[in-house]
């Protein structure tokens, strides 16, 4: 795991300074504190910050083929580069390192551009031709792996981390007016934008070409799920014996490495499931890793203890208090140089932060609820069904919404009042709205209260966002949309960002073996109803490890990775908060309307309704604009 950049001026005659590319590479020391490279060759400039996981003699970055005429930076991991370099090998090219990062040169001068679509793995890189005067640079299929980029008249900028491209003396930080109200309904701010005006990402499954000033982007890889609708003479036996086998070997590829790999343990099915490949791969030597929460509601230790003692792991725990999370909270805009409003960001962090000191490598088990239909949202969407079938309009129009206005509020974890304001705020949006809904912080009409004429123009709203998705989902079944959804969206713009950057600012490469492109391609074609069977989340994958975990992890619910936000904004956040949210801070800001947010304030404080999410999310950002966003 590495952290890249690099600068290519559109002028042949316009040399790269070795000064400015020096600065940006020296932003993302933490994403690579082994070693740093460079290449330098008159108008092109790479950087790379090295976290040695492979190779650790031959290994270092910039990588080129044998007659220098084709380099690259790359960060993240090739899972099937052992047998991509045997084919190679074949074929005539020699190699010089062990490196999976020299097997995507070779693949490039055999394939081509499409040398992308034969690696399985995790990766953003960089690579120049200079024979052709050809930059490209790629994303893995689902963003695992992060890559901004900037374009001016002048030249092109990318790099692994917003911070890298804001080091460039050309580069302004200006806040996207569409990306800020992006942000504050989804909680992030959604590719291919980012919060600063002409800094974008790079989209998942695409390349970008630049050759003669001429810049091209093209998708090589989307998830198809029209397969997993027609009929199949498959039994239910058959799709269980694969995915068996197909996960045994998506984690088996994963672990290789030539330093110690431990595994993310919650106590859930999906980071269980990993963790029980790995013992069978491995009897013995595998190291575990949970966080605890003082909060009995938020916490799941119990459960990632027993998992690690039926598995037999080597267990190790850290618990989050509120005195942690107050010391890391004000700190995290440092490794944030993008806001994210997810609040799991810090328990993560601190998870990471505790496991450098066992591991240098952890897997995880991420995009298990997105690939077999795990979130208790997809539960309610089909309950939404039947609540809009058999409750008279009327009934849900009027007198559902008064009685759950008259529920206690509660700031436990998921409470009942805050699943019932949810549930019915969904009254009469499209199923992608309602989801997105469900998910995300300020609806259309909160965002105007917060932002009032700053909102004219600069709405894009997010409702039209989810359904431009929807809408791209090649199916017709609902569910296999909202699966489609929250992989480009969710799962894109938070999940991996926030495992990404806790890991990273930890110097720690987390891995996601359920997003393995062998995972990816098996259930993209298993059958829907073997994902969502009636409101069993999970059904097969649950089948598939029945007999490998303790019974009491099979049949719970999701409970999701979260802080107790809700009751440290009443307590050791609240002194942080107001001071965060003042008035006078707030309108030399500039952004925010004041009243709004001490009013938002006032009803949380009081425990009327609970803002947790609103007010989180904007906590994140004013701490983030005050550390990177110069107005």
């Amino acid at each position: 795991m590495c952290g890249i950049c690099g600068i290519l001026n559109f002028q042949n005659d316009e040399p790269v300074d070795p000064n400015v590319l020096d600065r940006m590479t020296r932003t993302m020391r933490h994403r690579g504190p082994d070693d740093e490279g460079y290449y330098l060759d008159g108008p092109v400039g790479f950087g790379h910050r090295r976290l040695s996981i492979i190779d650790l003699a031959t290994g270092r970055q910039p990588i080129h083929n044998e007659d220098r005429t084709v380099w690259i930076v790359f960060n993240g991991e090739i899972y099937n580069c052992r047998e991509l370099r045997s084919e190679l090998e074949k074929a005539g090219h020699c190699f010089s390192t062990r490196t999976d990062t020299e097997v995507i040169v070779h693949a490039y001068e055999q394939y081509g551009l499409k040398c992308v679509e034969m690696l399985n793995g995790m990766f953003a890189f960089a690579l120049w031709d200079k024979g052709l005067r050809r930059l490209l640079i790629a994303r893995d299929r689902v963003g695992i792996k992060p890559l901004y980029y900037c374009q001016s008249e002048r030249g092109l900028l990318f790099g692994s981390e917003l911070k890298a491209i804001l080091e460039h003396p050309s580069v302004t930080r200006r806040i996207d007016l569409t990306s800020l109200n992006l942000y504050l309904a989804f909680e992030y701010v959604p590719t291919p934008r980012s919060i600063f005006e002409g800094i974008h990402k790079l989209p998942p499954g695409h390349i970008l070409t630049v050759e003669n000033g001429h810049v091209r982007l093209e998708q090589y890889w989307d998830v198809h799920l029209c397969a997993s609708e027609g009929p199949s003479a498959r039994s239910e036996e058959d799709y269980l014996a694969e995915l068996r086998f197909t996960l045994k070997e998506a984690v088996r590829k994963e672990l290789i490495s030539d330093v110690p790999v431990g595994v993310f343990l919650s106590g859930g099915i999906d980071s269980s499931a990993v963790a029980a490949m790995m013992v069978e791969l491995n009897p013995g030597n595998v190291t575990s890793l949970s966080i605890a929460f003082e909060d009995p509601s938020f916490d799941e230790s119990s459960y990632a203890r027993q998992v690690a003692e039926h598995l037999g792991t080597h267990h190790h725990e850290t618990t989050l208090t509120s005195d942690t999370m107050l010391e890391l909270v004000p700190r995290v805009a440092e490794f944030l140089d993008e806001p994210l409003g997810d609040s799991s960001i810090i328990p993560t962090y601190l998870l990471c932060d505790f496991a450098r000191n066992h591991v240098k490598v952890a897997l995880g088990g991420d995009g298990g609820d997105e690939l077999f239909a795990g979130y208790s949202t997809l539960q309610a969407h089909r309950l939404f069904e039947y609540y809009q079938t058999w409750v008279p309009g009327v009934v849900r129009r009027r007198l559902v919404p008064w009685v759950v206005e008259k529920l206690p509020v509660s700031f436990d974890n998921i409470s009942l009042d805050f699943k019932a304001r949810r549930f019915v705020a969904g009254e009469g949006l499209t199923p992608a709205a309602r989801h997105h809904l469900w998910l995300g912080a300020y609806t259309r009409r909160q965002r105007r209260e917060l932002l009032g004429d700053l909102a004219d123009g600069h709405e894009s709203d997010s409702d039209d966002l989810a359904e431009r998705h929807w809408q791209a989902c090649n199916t017709g079944n609902a569910l296999n949309r909202v699966l489609y959804c929250d992989m480009k969206l969710y799962m894109e713009g938070d999940i991996l960002p926030k495992v990404d950057r806790a890991s990273m600012a930890n110097s720690l490469e987390v891995r996601v073996p359920l997003l393995n492109l062998d995972m990816l391609e098996f259930t993209s074609r298993l059958p829907v109803r073997f994902k969502l069977n009636r409101l069993k989340t999970k059904y097969l994958f649950r089948r598939a490890v029945k007999d490998l975990l303790p019974p009491e992890v099979l049949s719970r619910g999701k409970k999701g990775f979260n802080m107790p936000v809700a009751k440290w904004l009443t307590g050791p956040l609240k002194g942080l908060a107001q001071d965060m949210f003042s008035e006078g801070r707030l309108k030399r800001g500039g952004l925010f309307n004041p009243a709004y947010v001490r009013s938002l304030m006032d009803e949380h404080l009081a425990q009327r309704r609970d803002n947790r999410k609103l007010l989180w999310s904007l906590l994140i950002f004013e701490l983030w604009r005050e550390k990177w966003a110069a107005m």
